[in-house]
């Protein structure tokens, strides 16, 4: 089944990717705890490869990480293993798309894990299907493999080096083979890609929460266009710079920094806890004639910029809204009736609370508007006097190529109606996003130049709209 409607009016991430080389620890139950940790960035399947240097061996199925190893982690052992949890962006939503992908090529076993959009892709696979290239999924991350596997170079990592600088878009892609991880992020750094160290080997992950949660030290973030090969636990992995081109600024996606990645985790040197918080900061400034009697967020993920707000304007932060955190991604769907109350199945307004006050409420972004209307009247139900809504997130416009699943353009509320327009459409008694300026402003160690913000102001930094133009995903699945 679906999402729920709650659910479905949000952005999604495409997937996490965690590798780990170590021969002393168990790298079967690291690899699915740190999947675990990486849970948010994809729900629809998960999937673990292992190596003992002879052979691969695999388990991966549809569902979440607690489903899909239900019955254990027996048969994948070895001292290499690979991982990944995915939402489809590219590729339809079916068993045989599950990664990590694995082929036999002349080199031996072969497995990947990627993170992000091949905005090439369908031209890609066209050619190399007219070369004899056989595909097995529809998914854009398998031409990785093709292309590694017709290399004529020498040695994997050349081969790998080749291949990352023939595909085009947003990706950090682990390749393993029987002895080795191969680690490498696009030039653009759309997608993050991390190192950490146990005492016993090394892993490379999507995110800093998947280090803390099997024990790693965070090392450094891979940088973009950057190539690291680890073979040894001992010694550190080897780094090469394999981009034949670097463009003059980075693209980091800026919505990891919205919503997308854990609070708790720390991406390209920046906090994305404080960086929500700041969002929530700069928000209060950018609507001083507000006035309210308490703050409350769009749980979970408006909470640290509501805690932000409610810091710098003074209001008391509370928890207005509660969350039903037993609401998987199945459940049994209301009845067309019944379709407009879905919204509560998720959420529930604490009446103790919000009767009798002017509430603002802070939410992470506005993508159709489908159930921000449905949460704003929850309130007024409960008896809220006046919801003003802030987001902190400029106005989302334009889709995304580079591993979001965002609808296509005409889906997208704001880029057909007003600010004023929303507005009437939730009946809020007031919306405010956050601006463009703001936004910028509230990383505190990232370079804002270095940012995508494509998704807002239609700005692609590597011409992704012009590629997409000569072969959609949309084209990419129906020519598969």
């Amino acid at each position: 089944m679906r999402d729920m409607e709650f659910q479905e009016d949000k952005l999604h991430e495409e997937c996490g990717v965690f590798g780990i080389y170590s021969h002393k620890d168990d790298v079967a139950l690291n690899t699915y705890w740190g999947l675990f940790a990486l849970q948010h960035r994809g729900q629809e399947s998960a999937g673990i490869v292992v190596s003992d240097g002879k052979n691969m061996h695999v388990k991966k199925n549809m569902g979440l990480v607690t489903d899909v190893f239900k019955s254990g982690l027996s048969g994948l052992d070895g001292y290499i293993g690979l991982g990944h949890v995915r939402y489809s962006t590219t590729g339809s939503s079916m068993t045989y798309n599950v990664q990590p992908l694995k082929v036999y090529f002349d080199g031996g076993n072969l497995a990947l894990s990627h993170n992000g959009n091949l905005t090439n892709a369908a031209a890609l696979r066209k050619e190399l299907a007219k070369e004899g290239c056989v595909f097995q999924t529809t998914v854009d991350s398998e031409v990785v493999l093709s292309l590694i596997a017709k290399s004529r170079k020498a040695t994997l990592p050349e081969r790998v080096a080749e291949a990352a600088n023939t595909i085009k878009g947003a990706f950090a892609i682990l390749i393993m083979s029987d002895h080795q991880i191969i680690a490498f992020r696009d030039p653009y750094g759309f997608r993050p890609l991390c190192l950490g160290h146990m005492g016993n080997g090394w892993v490379v992950t999507s995110e800093t929460c998947a280090l803390d949660l099997v024990g790693a030290k965070y090392i450094r973030d891979i940088k973009p266009g950057e190539m690291i090969i680890i073979d040894d636990a001992e010694k550190e992995p080897k780094s090469i710079m394999y981009a034949d081109h670097m463009p003059a600024h980075k693209a980091h996606c800026i919505f990891e920094y919205v919503y997308f990645a854990r609070p708790d985790s720390i991406m390209d040197g920046e906090s994305i806890y404080k960086a929500r918080v700041n969002m929530g900061r700069i928000l209060a400034r950018e609507t001083k004639d507000i006035k309210a009697d308490i703050v409350i967020s769009v749980p979970d993920s408006g909470t640290p910029a509501a805690i932000g707000y409610g810091l710098e304007a003074g209001i008391p932060f509370m928890e207005g809204l509660t969350k039903n955190k037993y609401v998987g991604r199945t459940f049994i769907q209301p009845t067309q009736k019944q379709r407009l109350n879905a919204v509560r199945l998720k959420l529930n307004a604490n009446r103790s609370l919000v009767a009798g006050k002017s509430v603002v409420m802070v939410d992470d972004s506005i993508v159709r508007g489908t159930t921000s209307g449905k949460i704003v009247q929850l309130l007024r139900d409960a008896g809220a006097t006046a919801v003003h809504v802030c987001i902190s997130s400029p106005p989302v416009m334009n889709s995304c190529y580079y591993g979001i699943d965002t609808s296509e353009r005409k889906e997208l509320i704001a880029a057909s109606k007003t600010e004023e327009e929303i507005r009437q459409y939730i009946k809020a008694d007031s919306l405010h996003y956050i601006t463009m300026e703001g936004l910028r402003a509230s990383l505190s160690v990232l370079d804002p130049d270095d940012m995508c913000y494509a998704c807002f102001n239609a700005k692609y930094p590597d011409g992704a709209d012009e590629e997409m133009k000569q072969g959609s995903k949309y084209q990419f699945e129906m020519g598969c």
